[in-house]
């Protein structure tokens, strides 16, 4: 654990994330839940004008939970435990508002990106029905505490387990996992519904193709309706962690909140187990592609060549 957590992070509760470990891993995977985080810090509460409910509207609710057998396949997975609305893993370390910070901003921030103008920076200023999360602006130094203490921790743990993957295996892939509302901006037929799930590759830059192919047709043979990268194409971790030239794939899973969760109350509903199952078989299909499948770009134009 960070030295300093205790600064930014209450002391005596549970860590700001962990990470749950097979008893050997036998996978070349690695499974992140960035956005699950509901323990929301008491300093964080008062400091916010919004009731807790309002708040979690931003969290992946217990997407950890829908992941978590993945573990018994022989895949760690990271969890992290704050919340979303508090601090976001998923931006680069440095997408910071000026609308929400008091003080000068470091001259390397990004100021400009589409998430900060929406509201949706490192250190978000609004949740997701763009309700202000905060009464006024609030100081800089708060926000790099979180962001020196916890963000980069959180992606030294990560890129550290993607290190330990690719040196035991020669490979890697990394299974971004979150949860989408299921209705959204209507489209250009009319519709706002979103379809059950939603892969993002980064429009094929971030993973080989057939960790797409495989995670959406598996899906799809049971009934769910899928889509990829329409209208996520994976974020921050999804781009910076895929580098499938050099062995390294990143892909993120999206799954409609209303297959498995109340989205009013934000309580599990009766098909919850149904869909852990469905996703535990899928992830079961998806770490048994052939290793061709996943070498780099290079090692597979080189065999063809052959």
């Amino acid at each position: 654990m960070h030295p300093d957590f205790s600064s930014v992070w209450p002391s005596g509760t549970l860590p700001p994330f962990s990470v749950l470990r097979p008893a050997q891993q036998r996978v070349p995977y690695v499974f992140n839940s960035p956005h699950s985080g509901s323990h929301y810090p008491a300093t964080f509460r008062s400091a916010s004008r919004l009731p807790a409910q309002n708040l979690r509207r931003s969290e992946d609710v217990a997407v950890d939970a829908l992941f978590s057998t993945v573990v018994e396949i022989g895949a760690p997975m990271l969890i992290a435990h704050f919340p979303r609305a508090w601090l976001d893993v998923n931006r680069e370390p440095l997408e910071l508002d000026p609308k929400l910070i008091a003080d000068p901003l470091p001259a390397h921030a990004n100021t400009r990106s589409p998430r900060v103008a929406g509201g949706l920076g490192t250190v978000p200023r609004l949740v997701a029905e763009r309700t202000p999360i905060y009464d006024g602006k609030i100081p800089l130094a708060e926000v790099m505490g979180r962001i020196d203490e916890i963000y980069r921790p959180y992606h030294d743990r990560l890129a550290g387990l993607m290190a330990q993957t690719i040196a035991r295996f020669g490979l890697g892939v990394l299974v971004d996992c979150h949860s989408m509302p299921s209705k959204g901006p209507k489209g250009d037929d009319g519709n706002e519904t979103r379809h059950d799930i939603v892969v993002g590759d980064r429009y094929g830059t971030s993973c080989n193709a057939a960790i797409t192919r495989e995670i959406l047709t598996r899906f799809a043979e049971k009934g769910y309706s899928v889509a990829r990268n329409k209208p996520y194409a994976g974020g921050f971790i999804t781009a910076h962690y895929g580098r499938p030239a050099k062995g390294l794939h990143a892909v993120q899973i999206e799954i409609n909140r209303a297959l498995y969760l109340d989205e009013e109350t934000l309580e599990p509903n009766g098909h919850f187990h149904m869909l852990a199952a469905d996703i535990a078989d899928v992830m079961n299909h998806l770490v048994s592609l052939p290793e061709t499948d996943l070498q780099p770009y290079a090692m597979l134009t080189d065999l063809a060549a052959e």
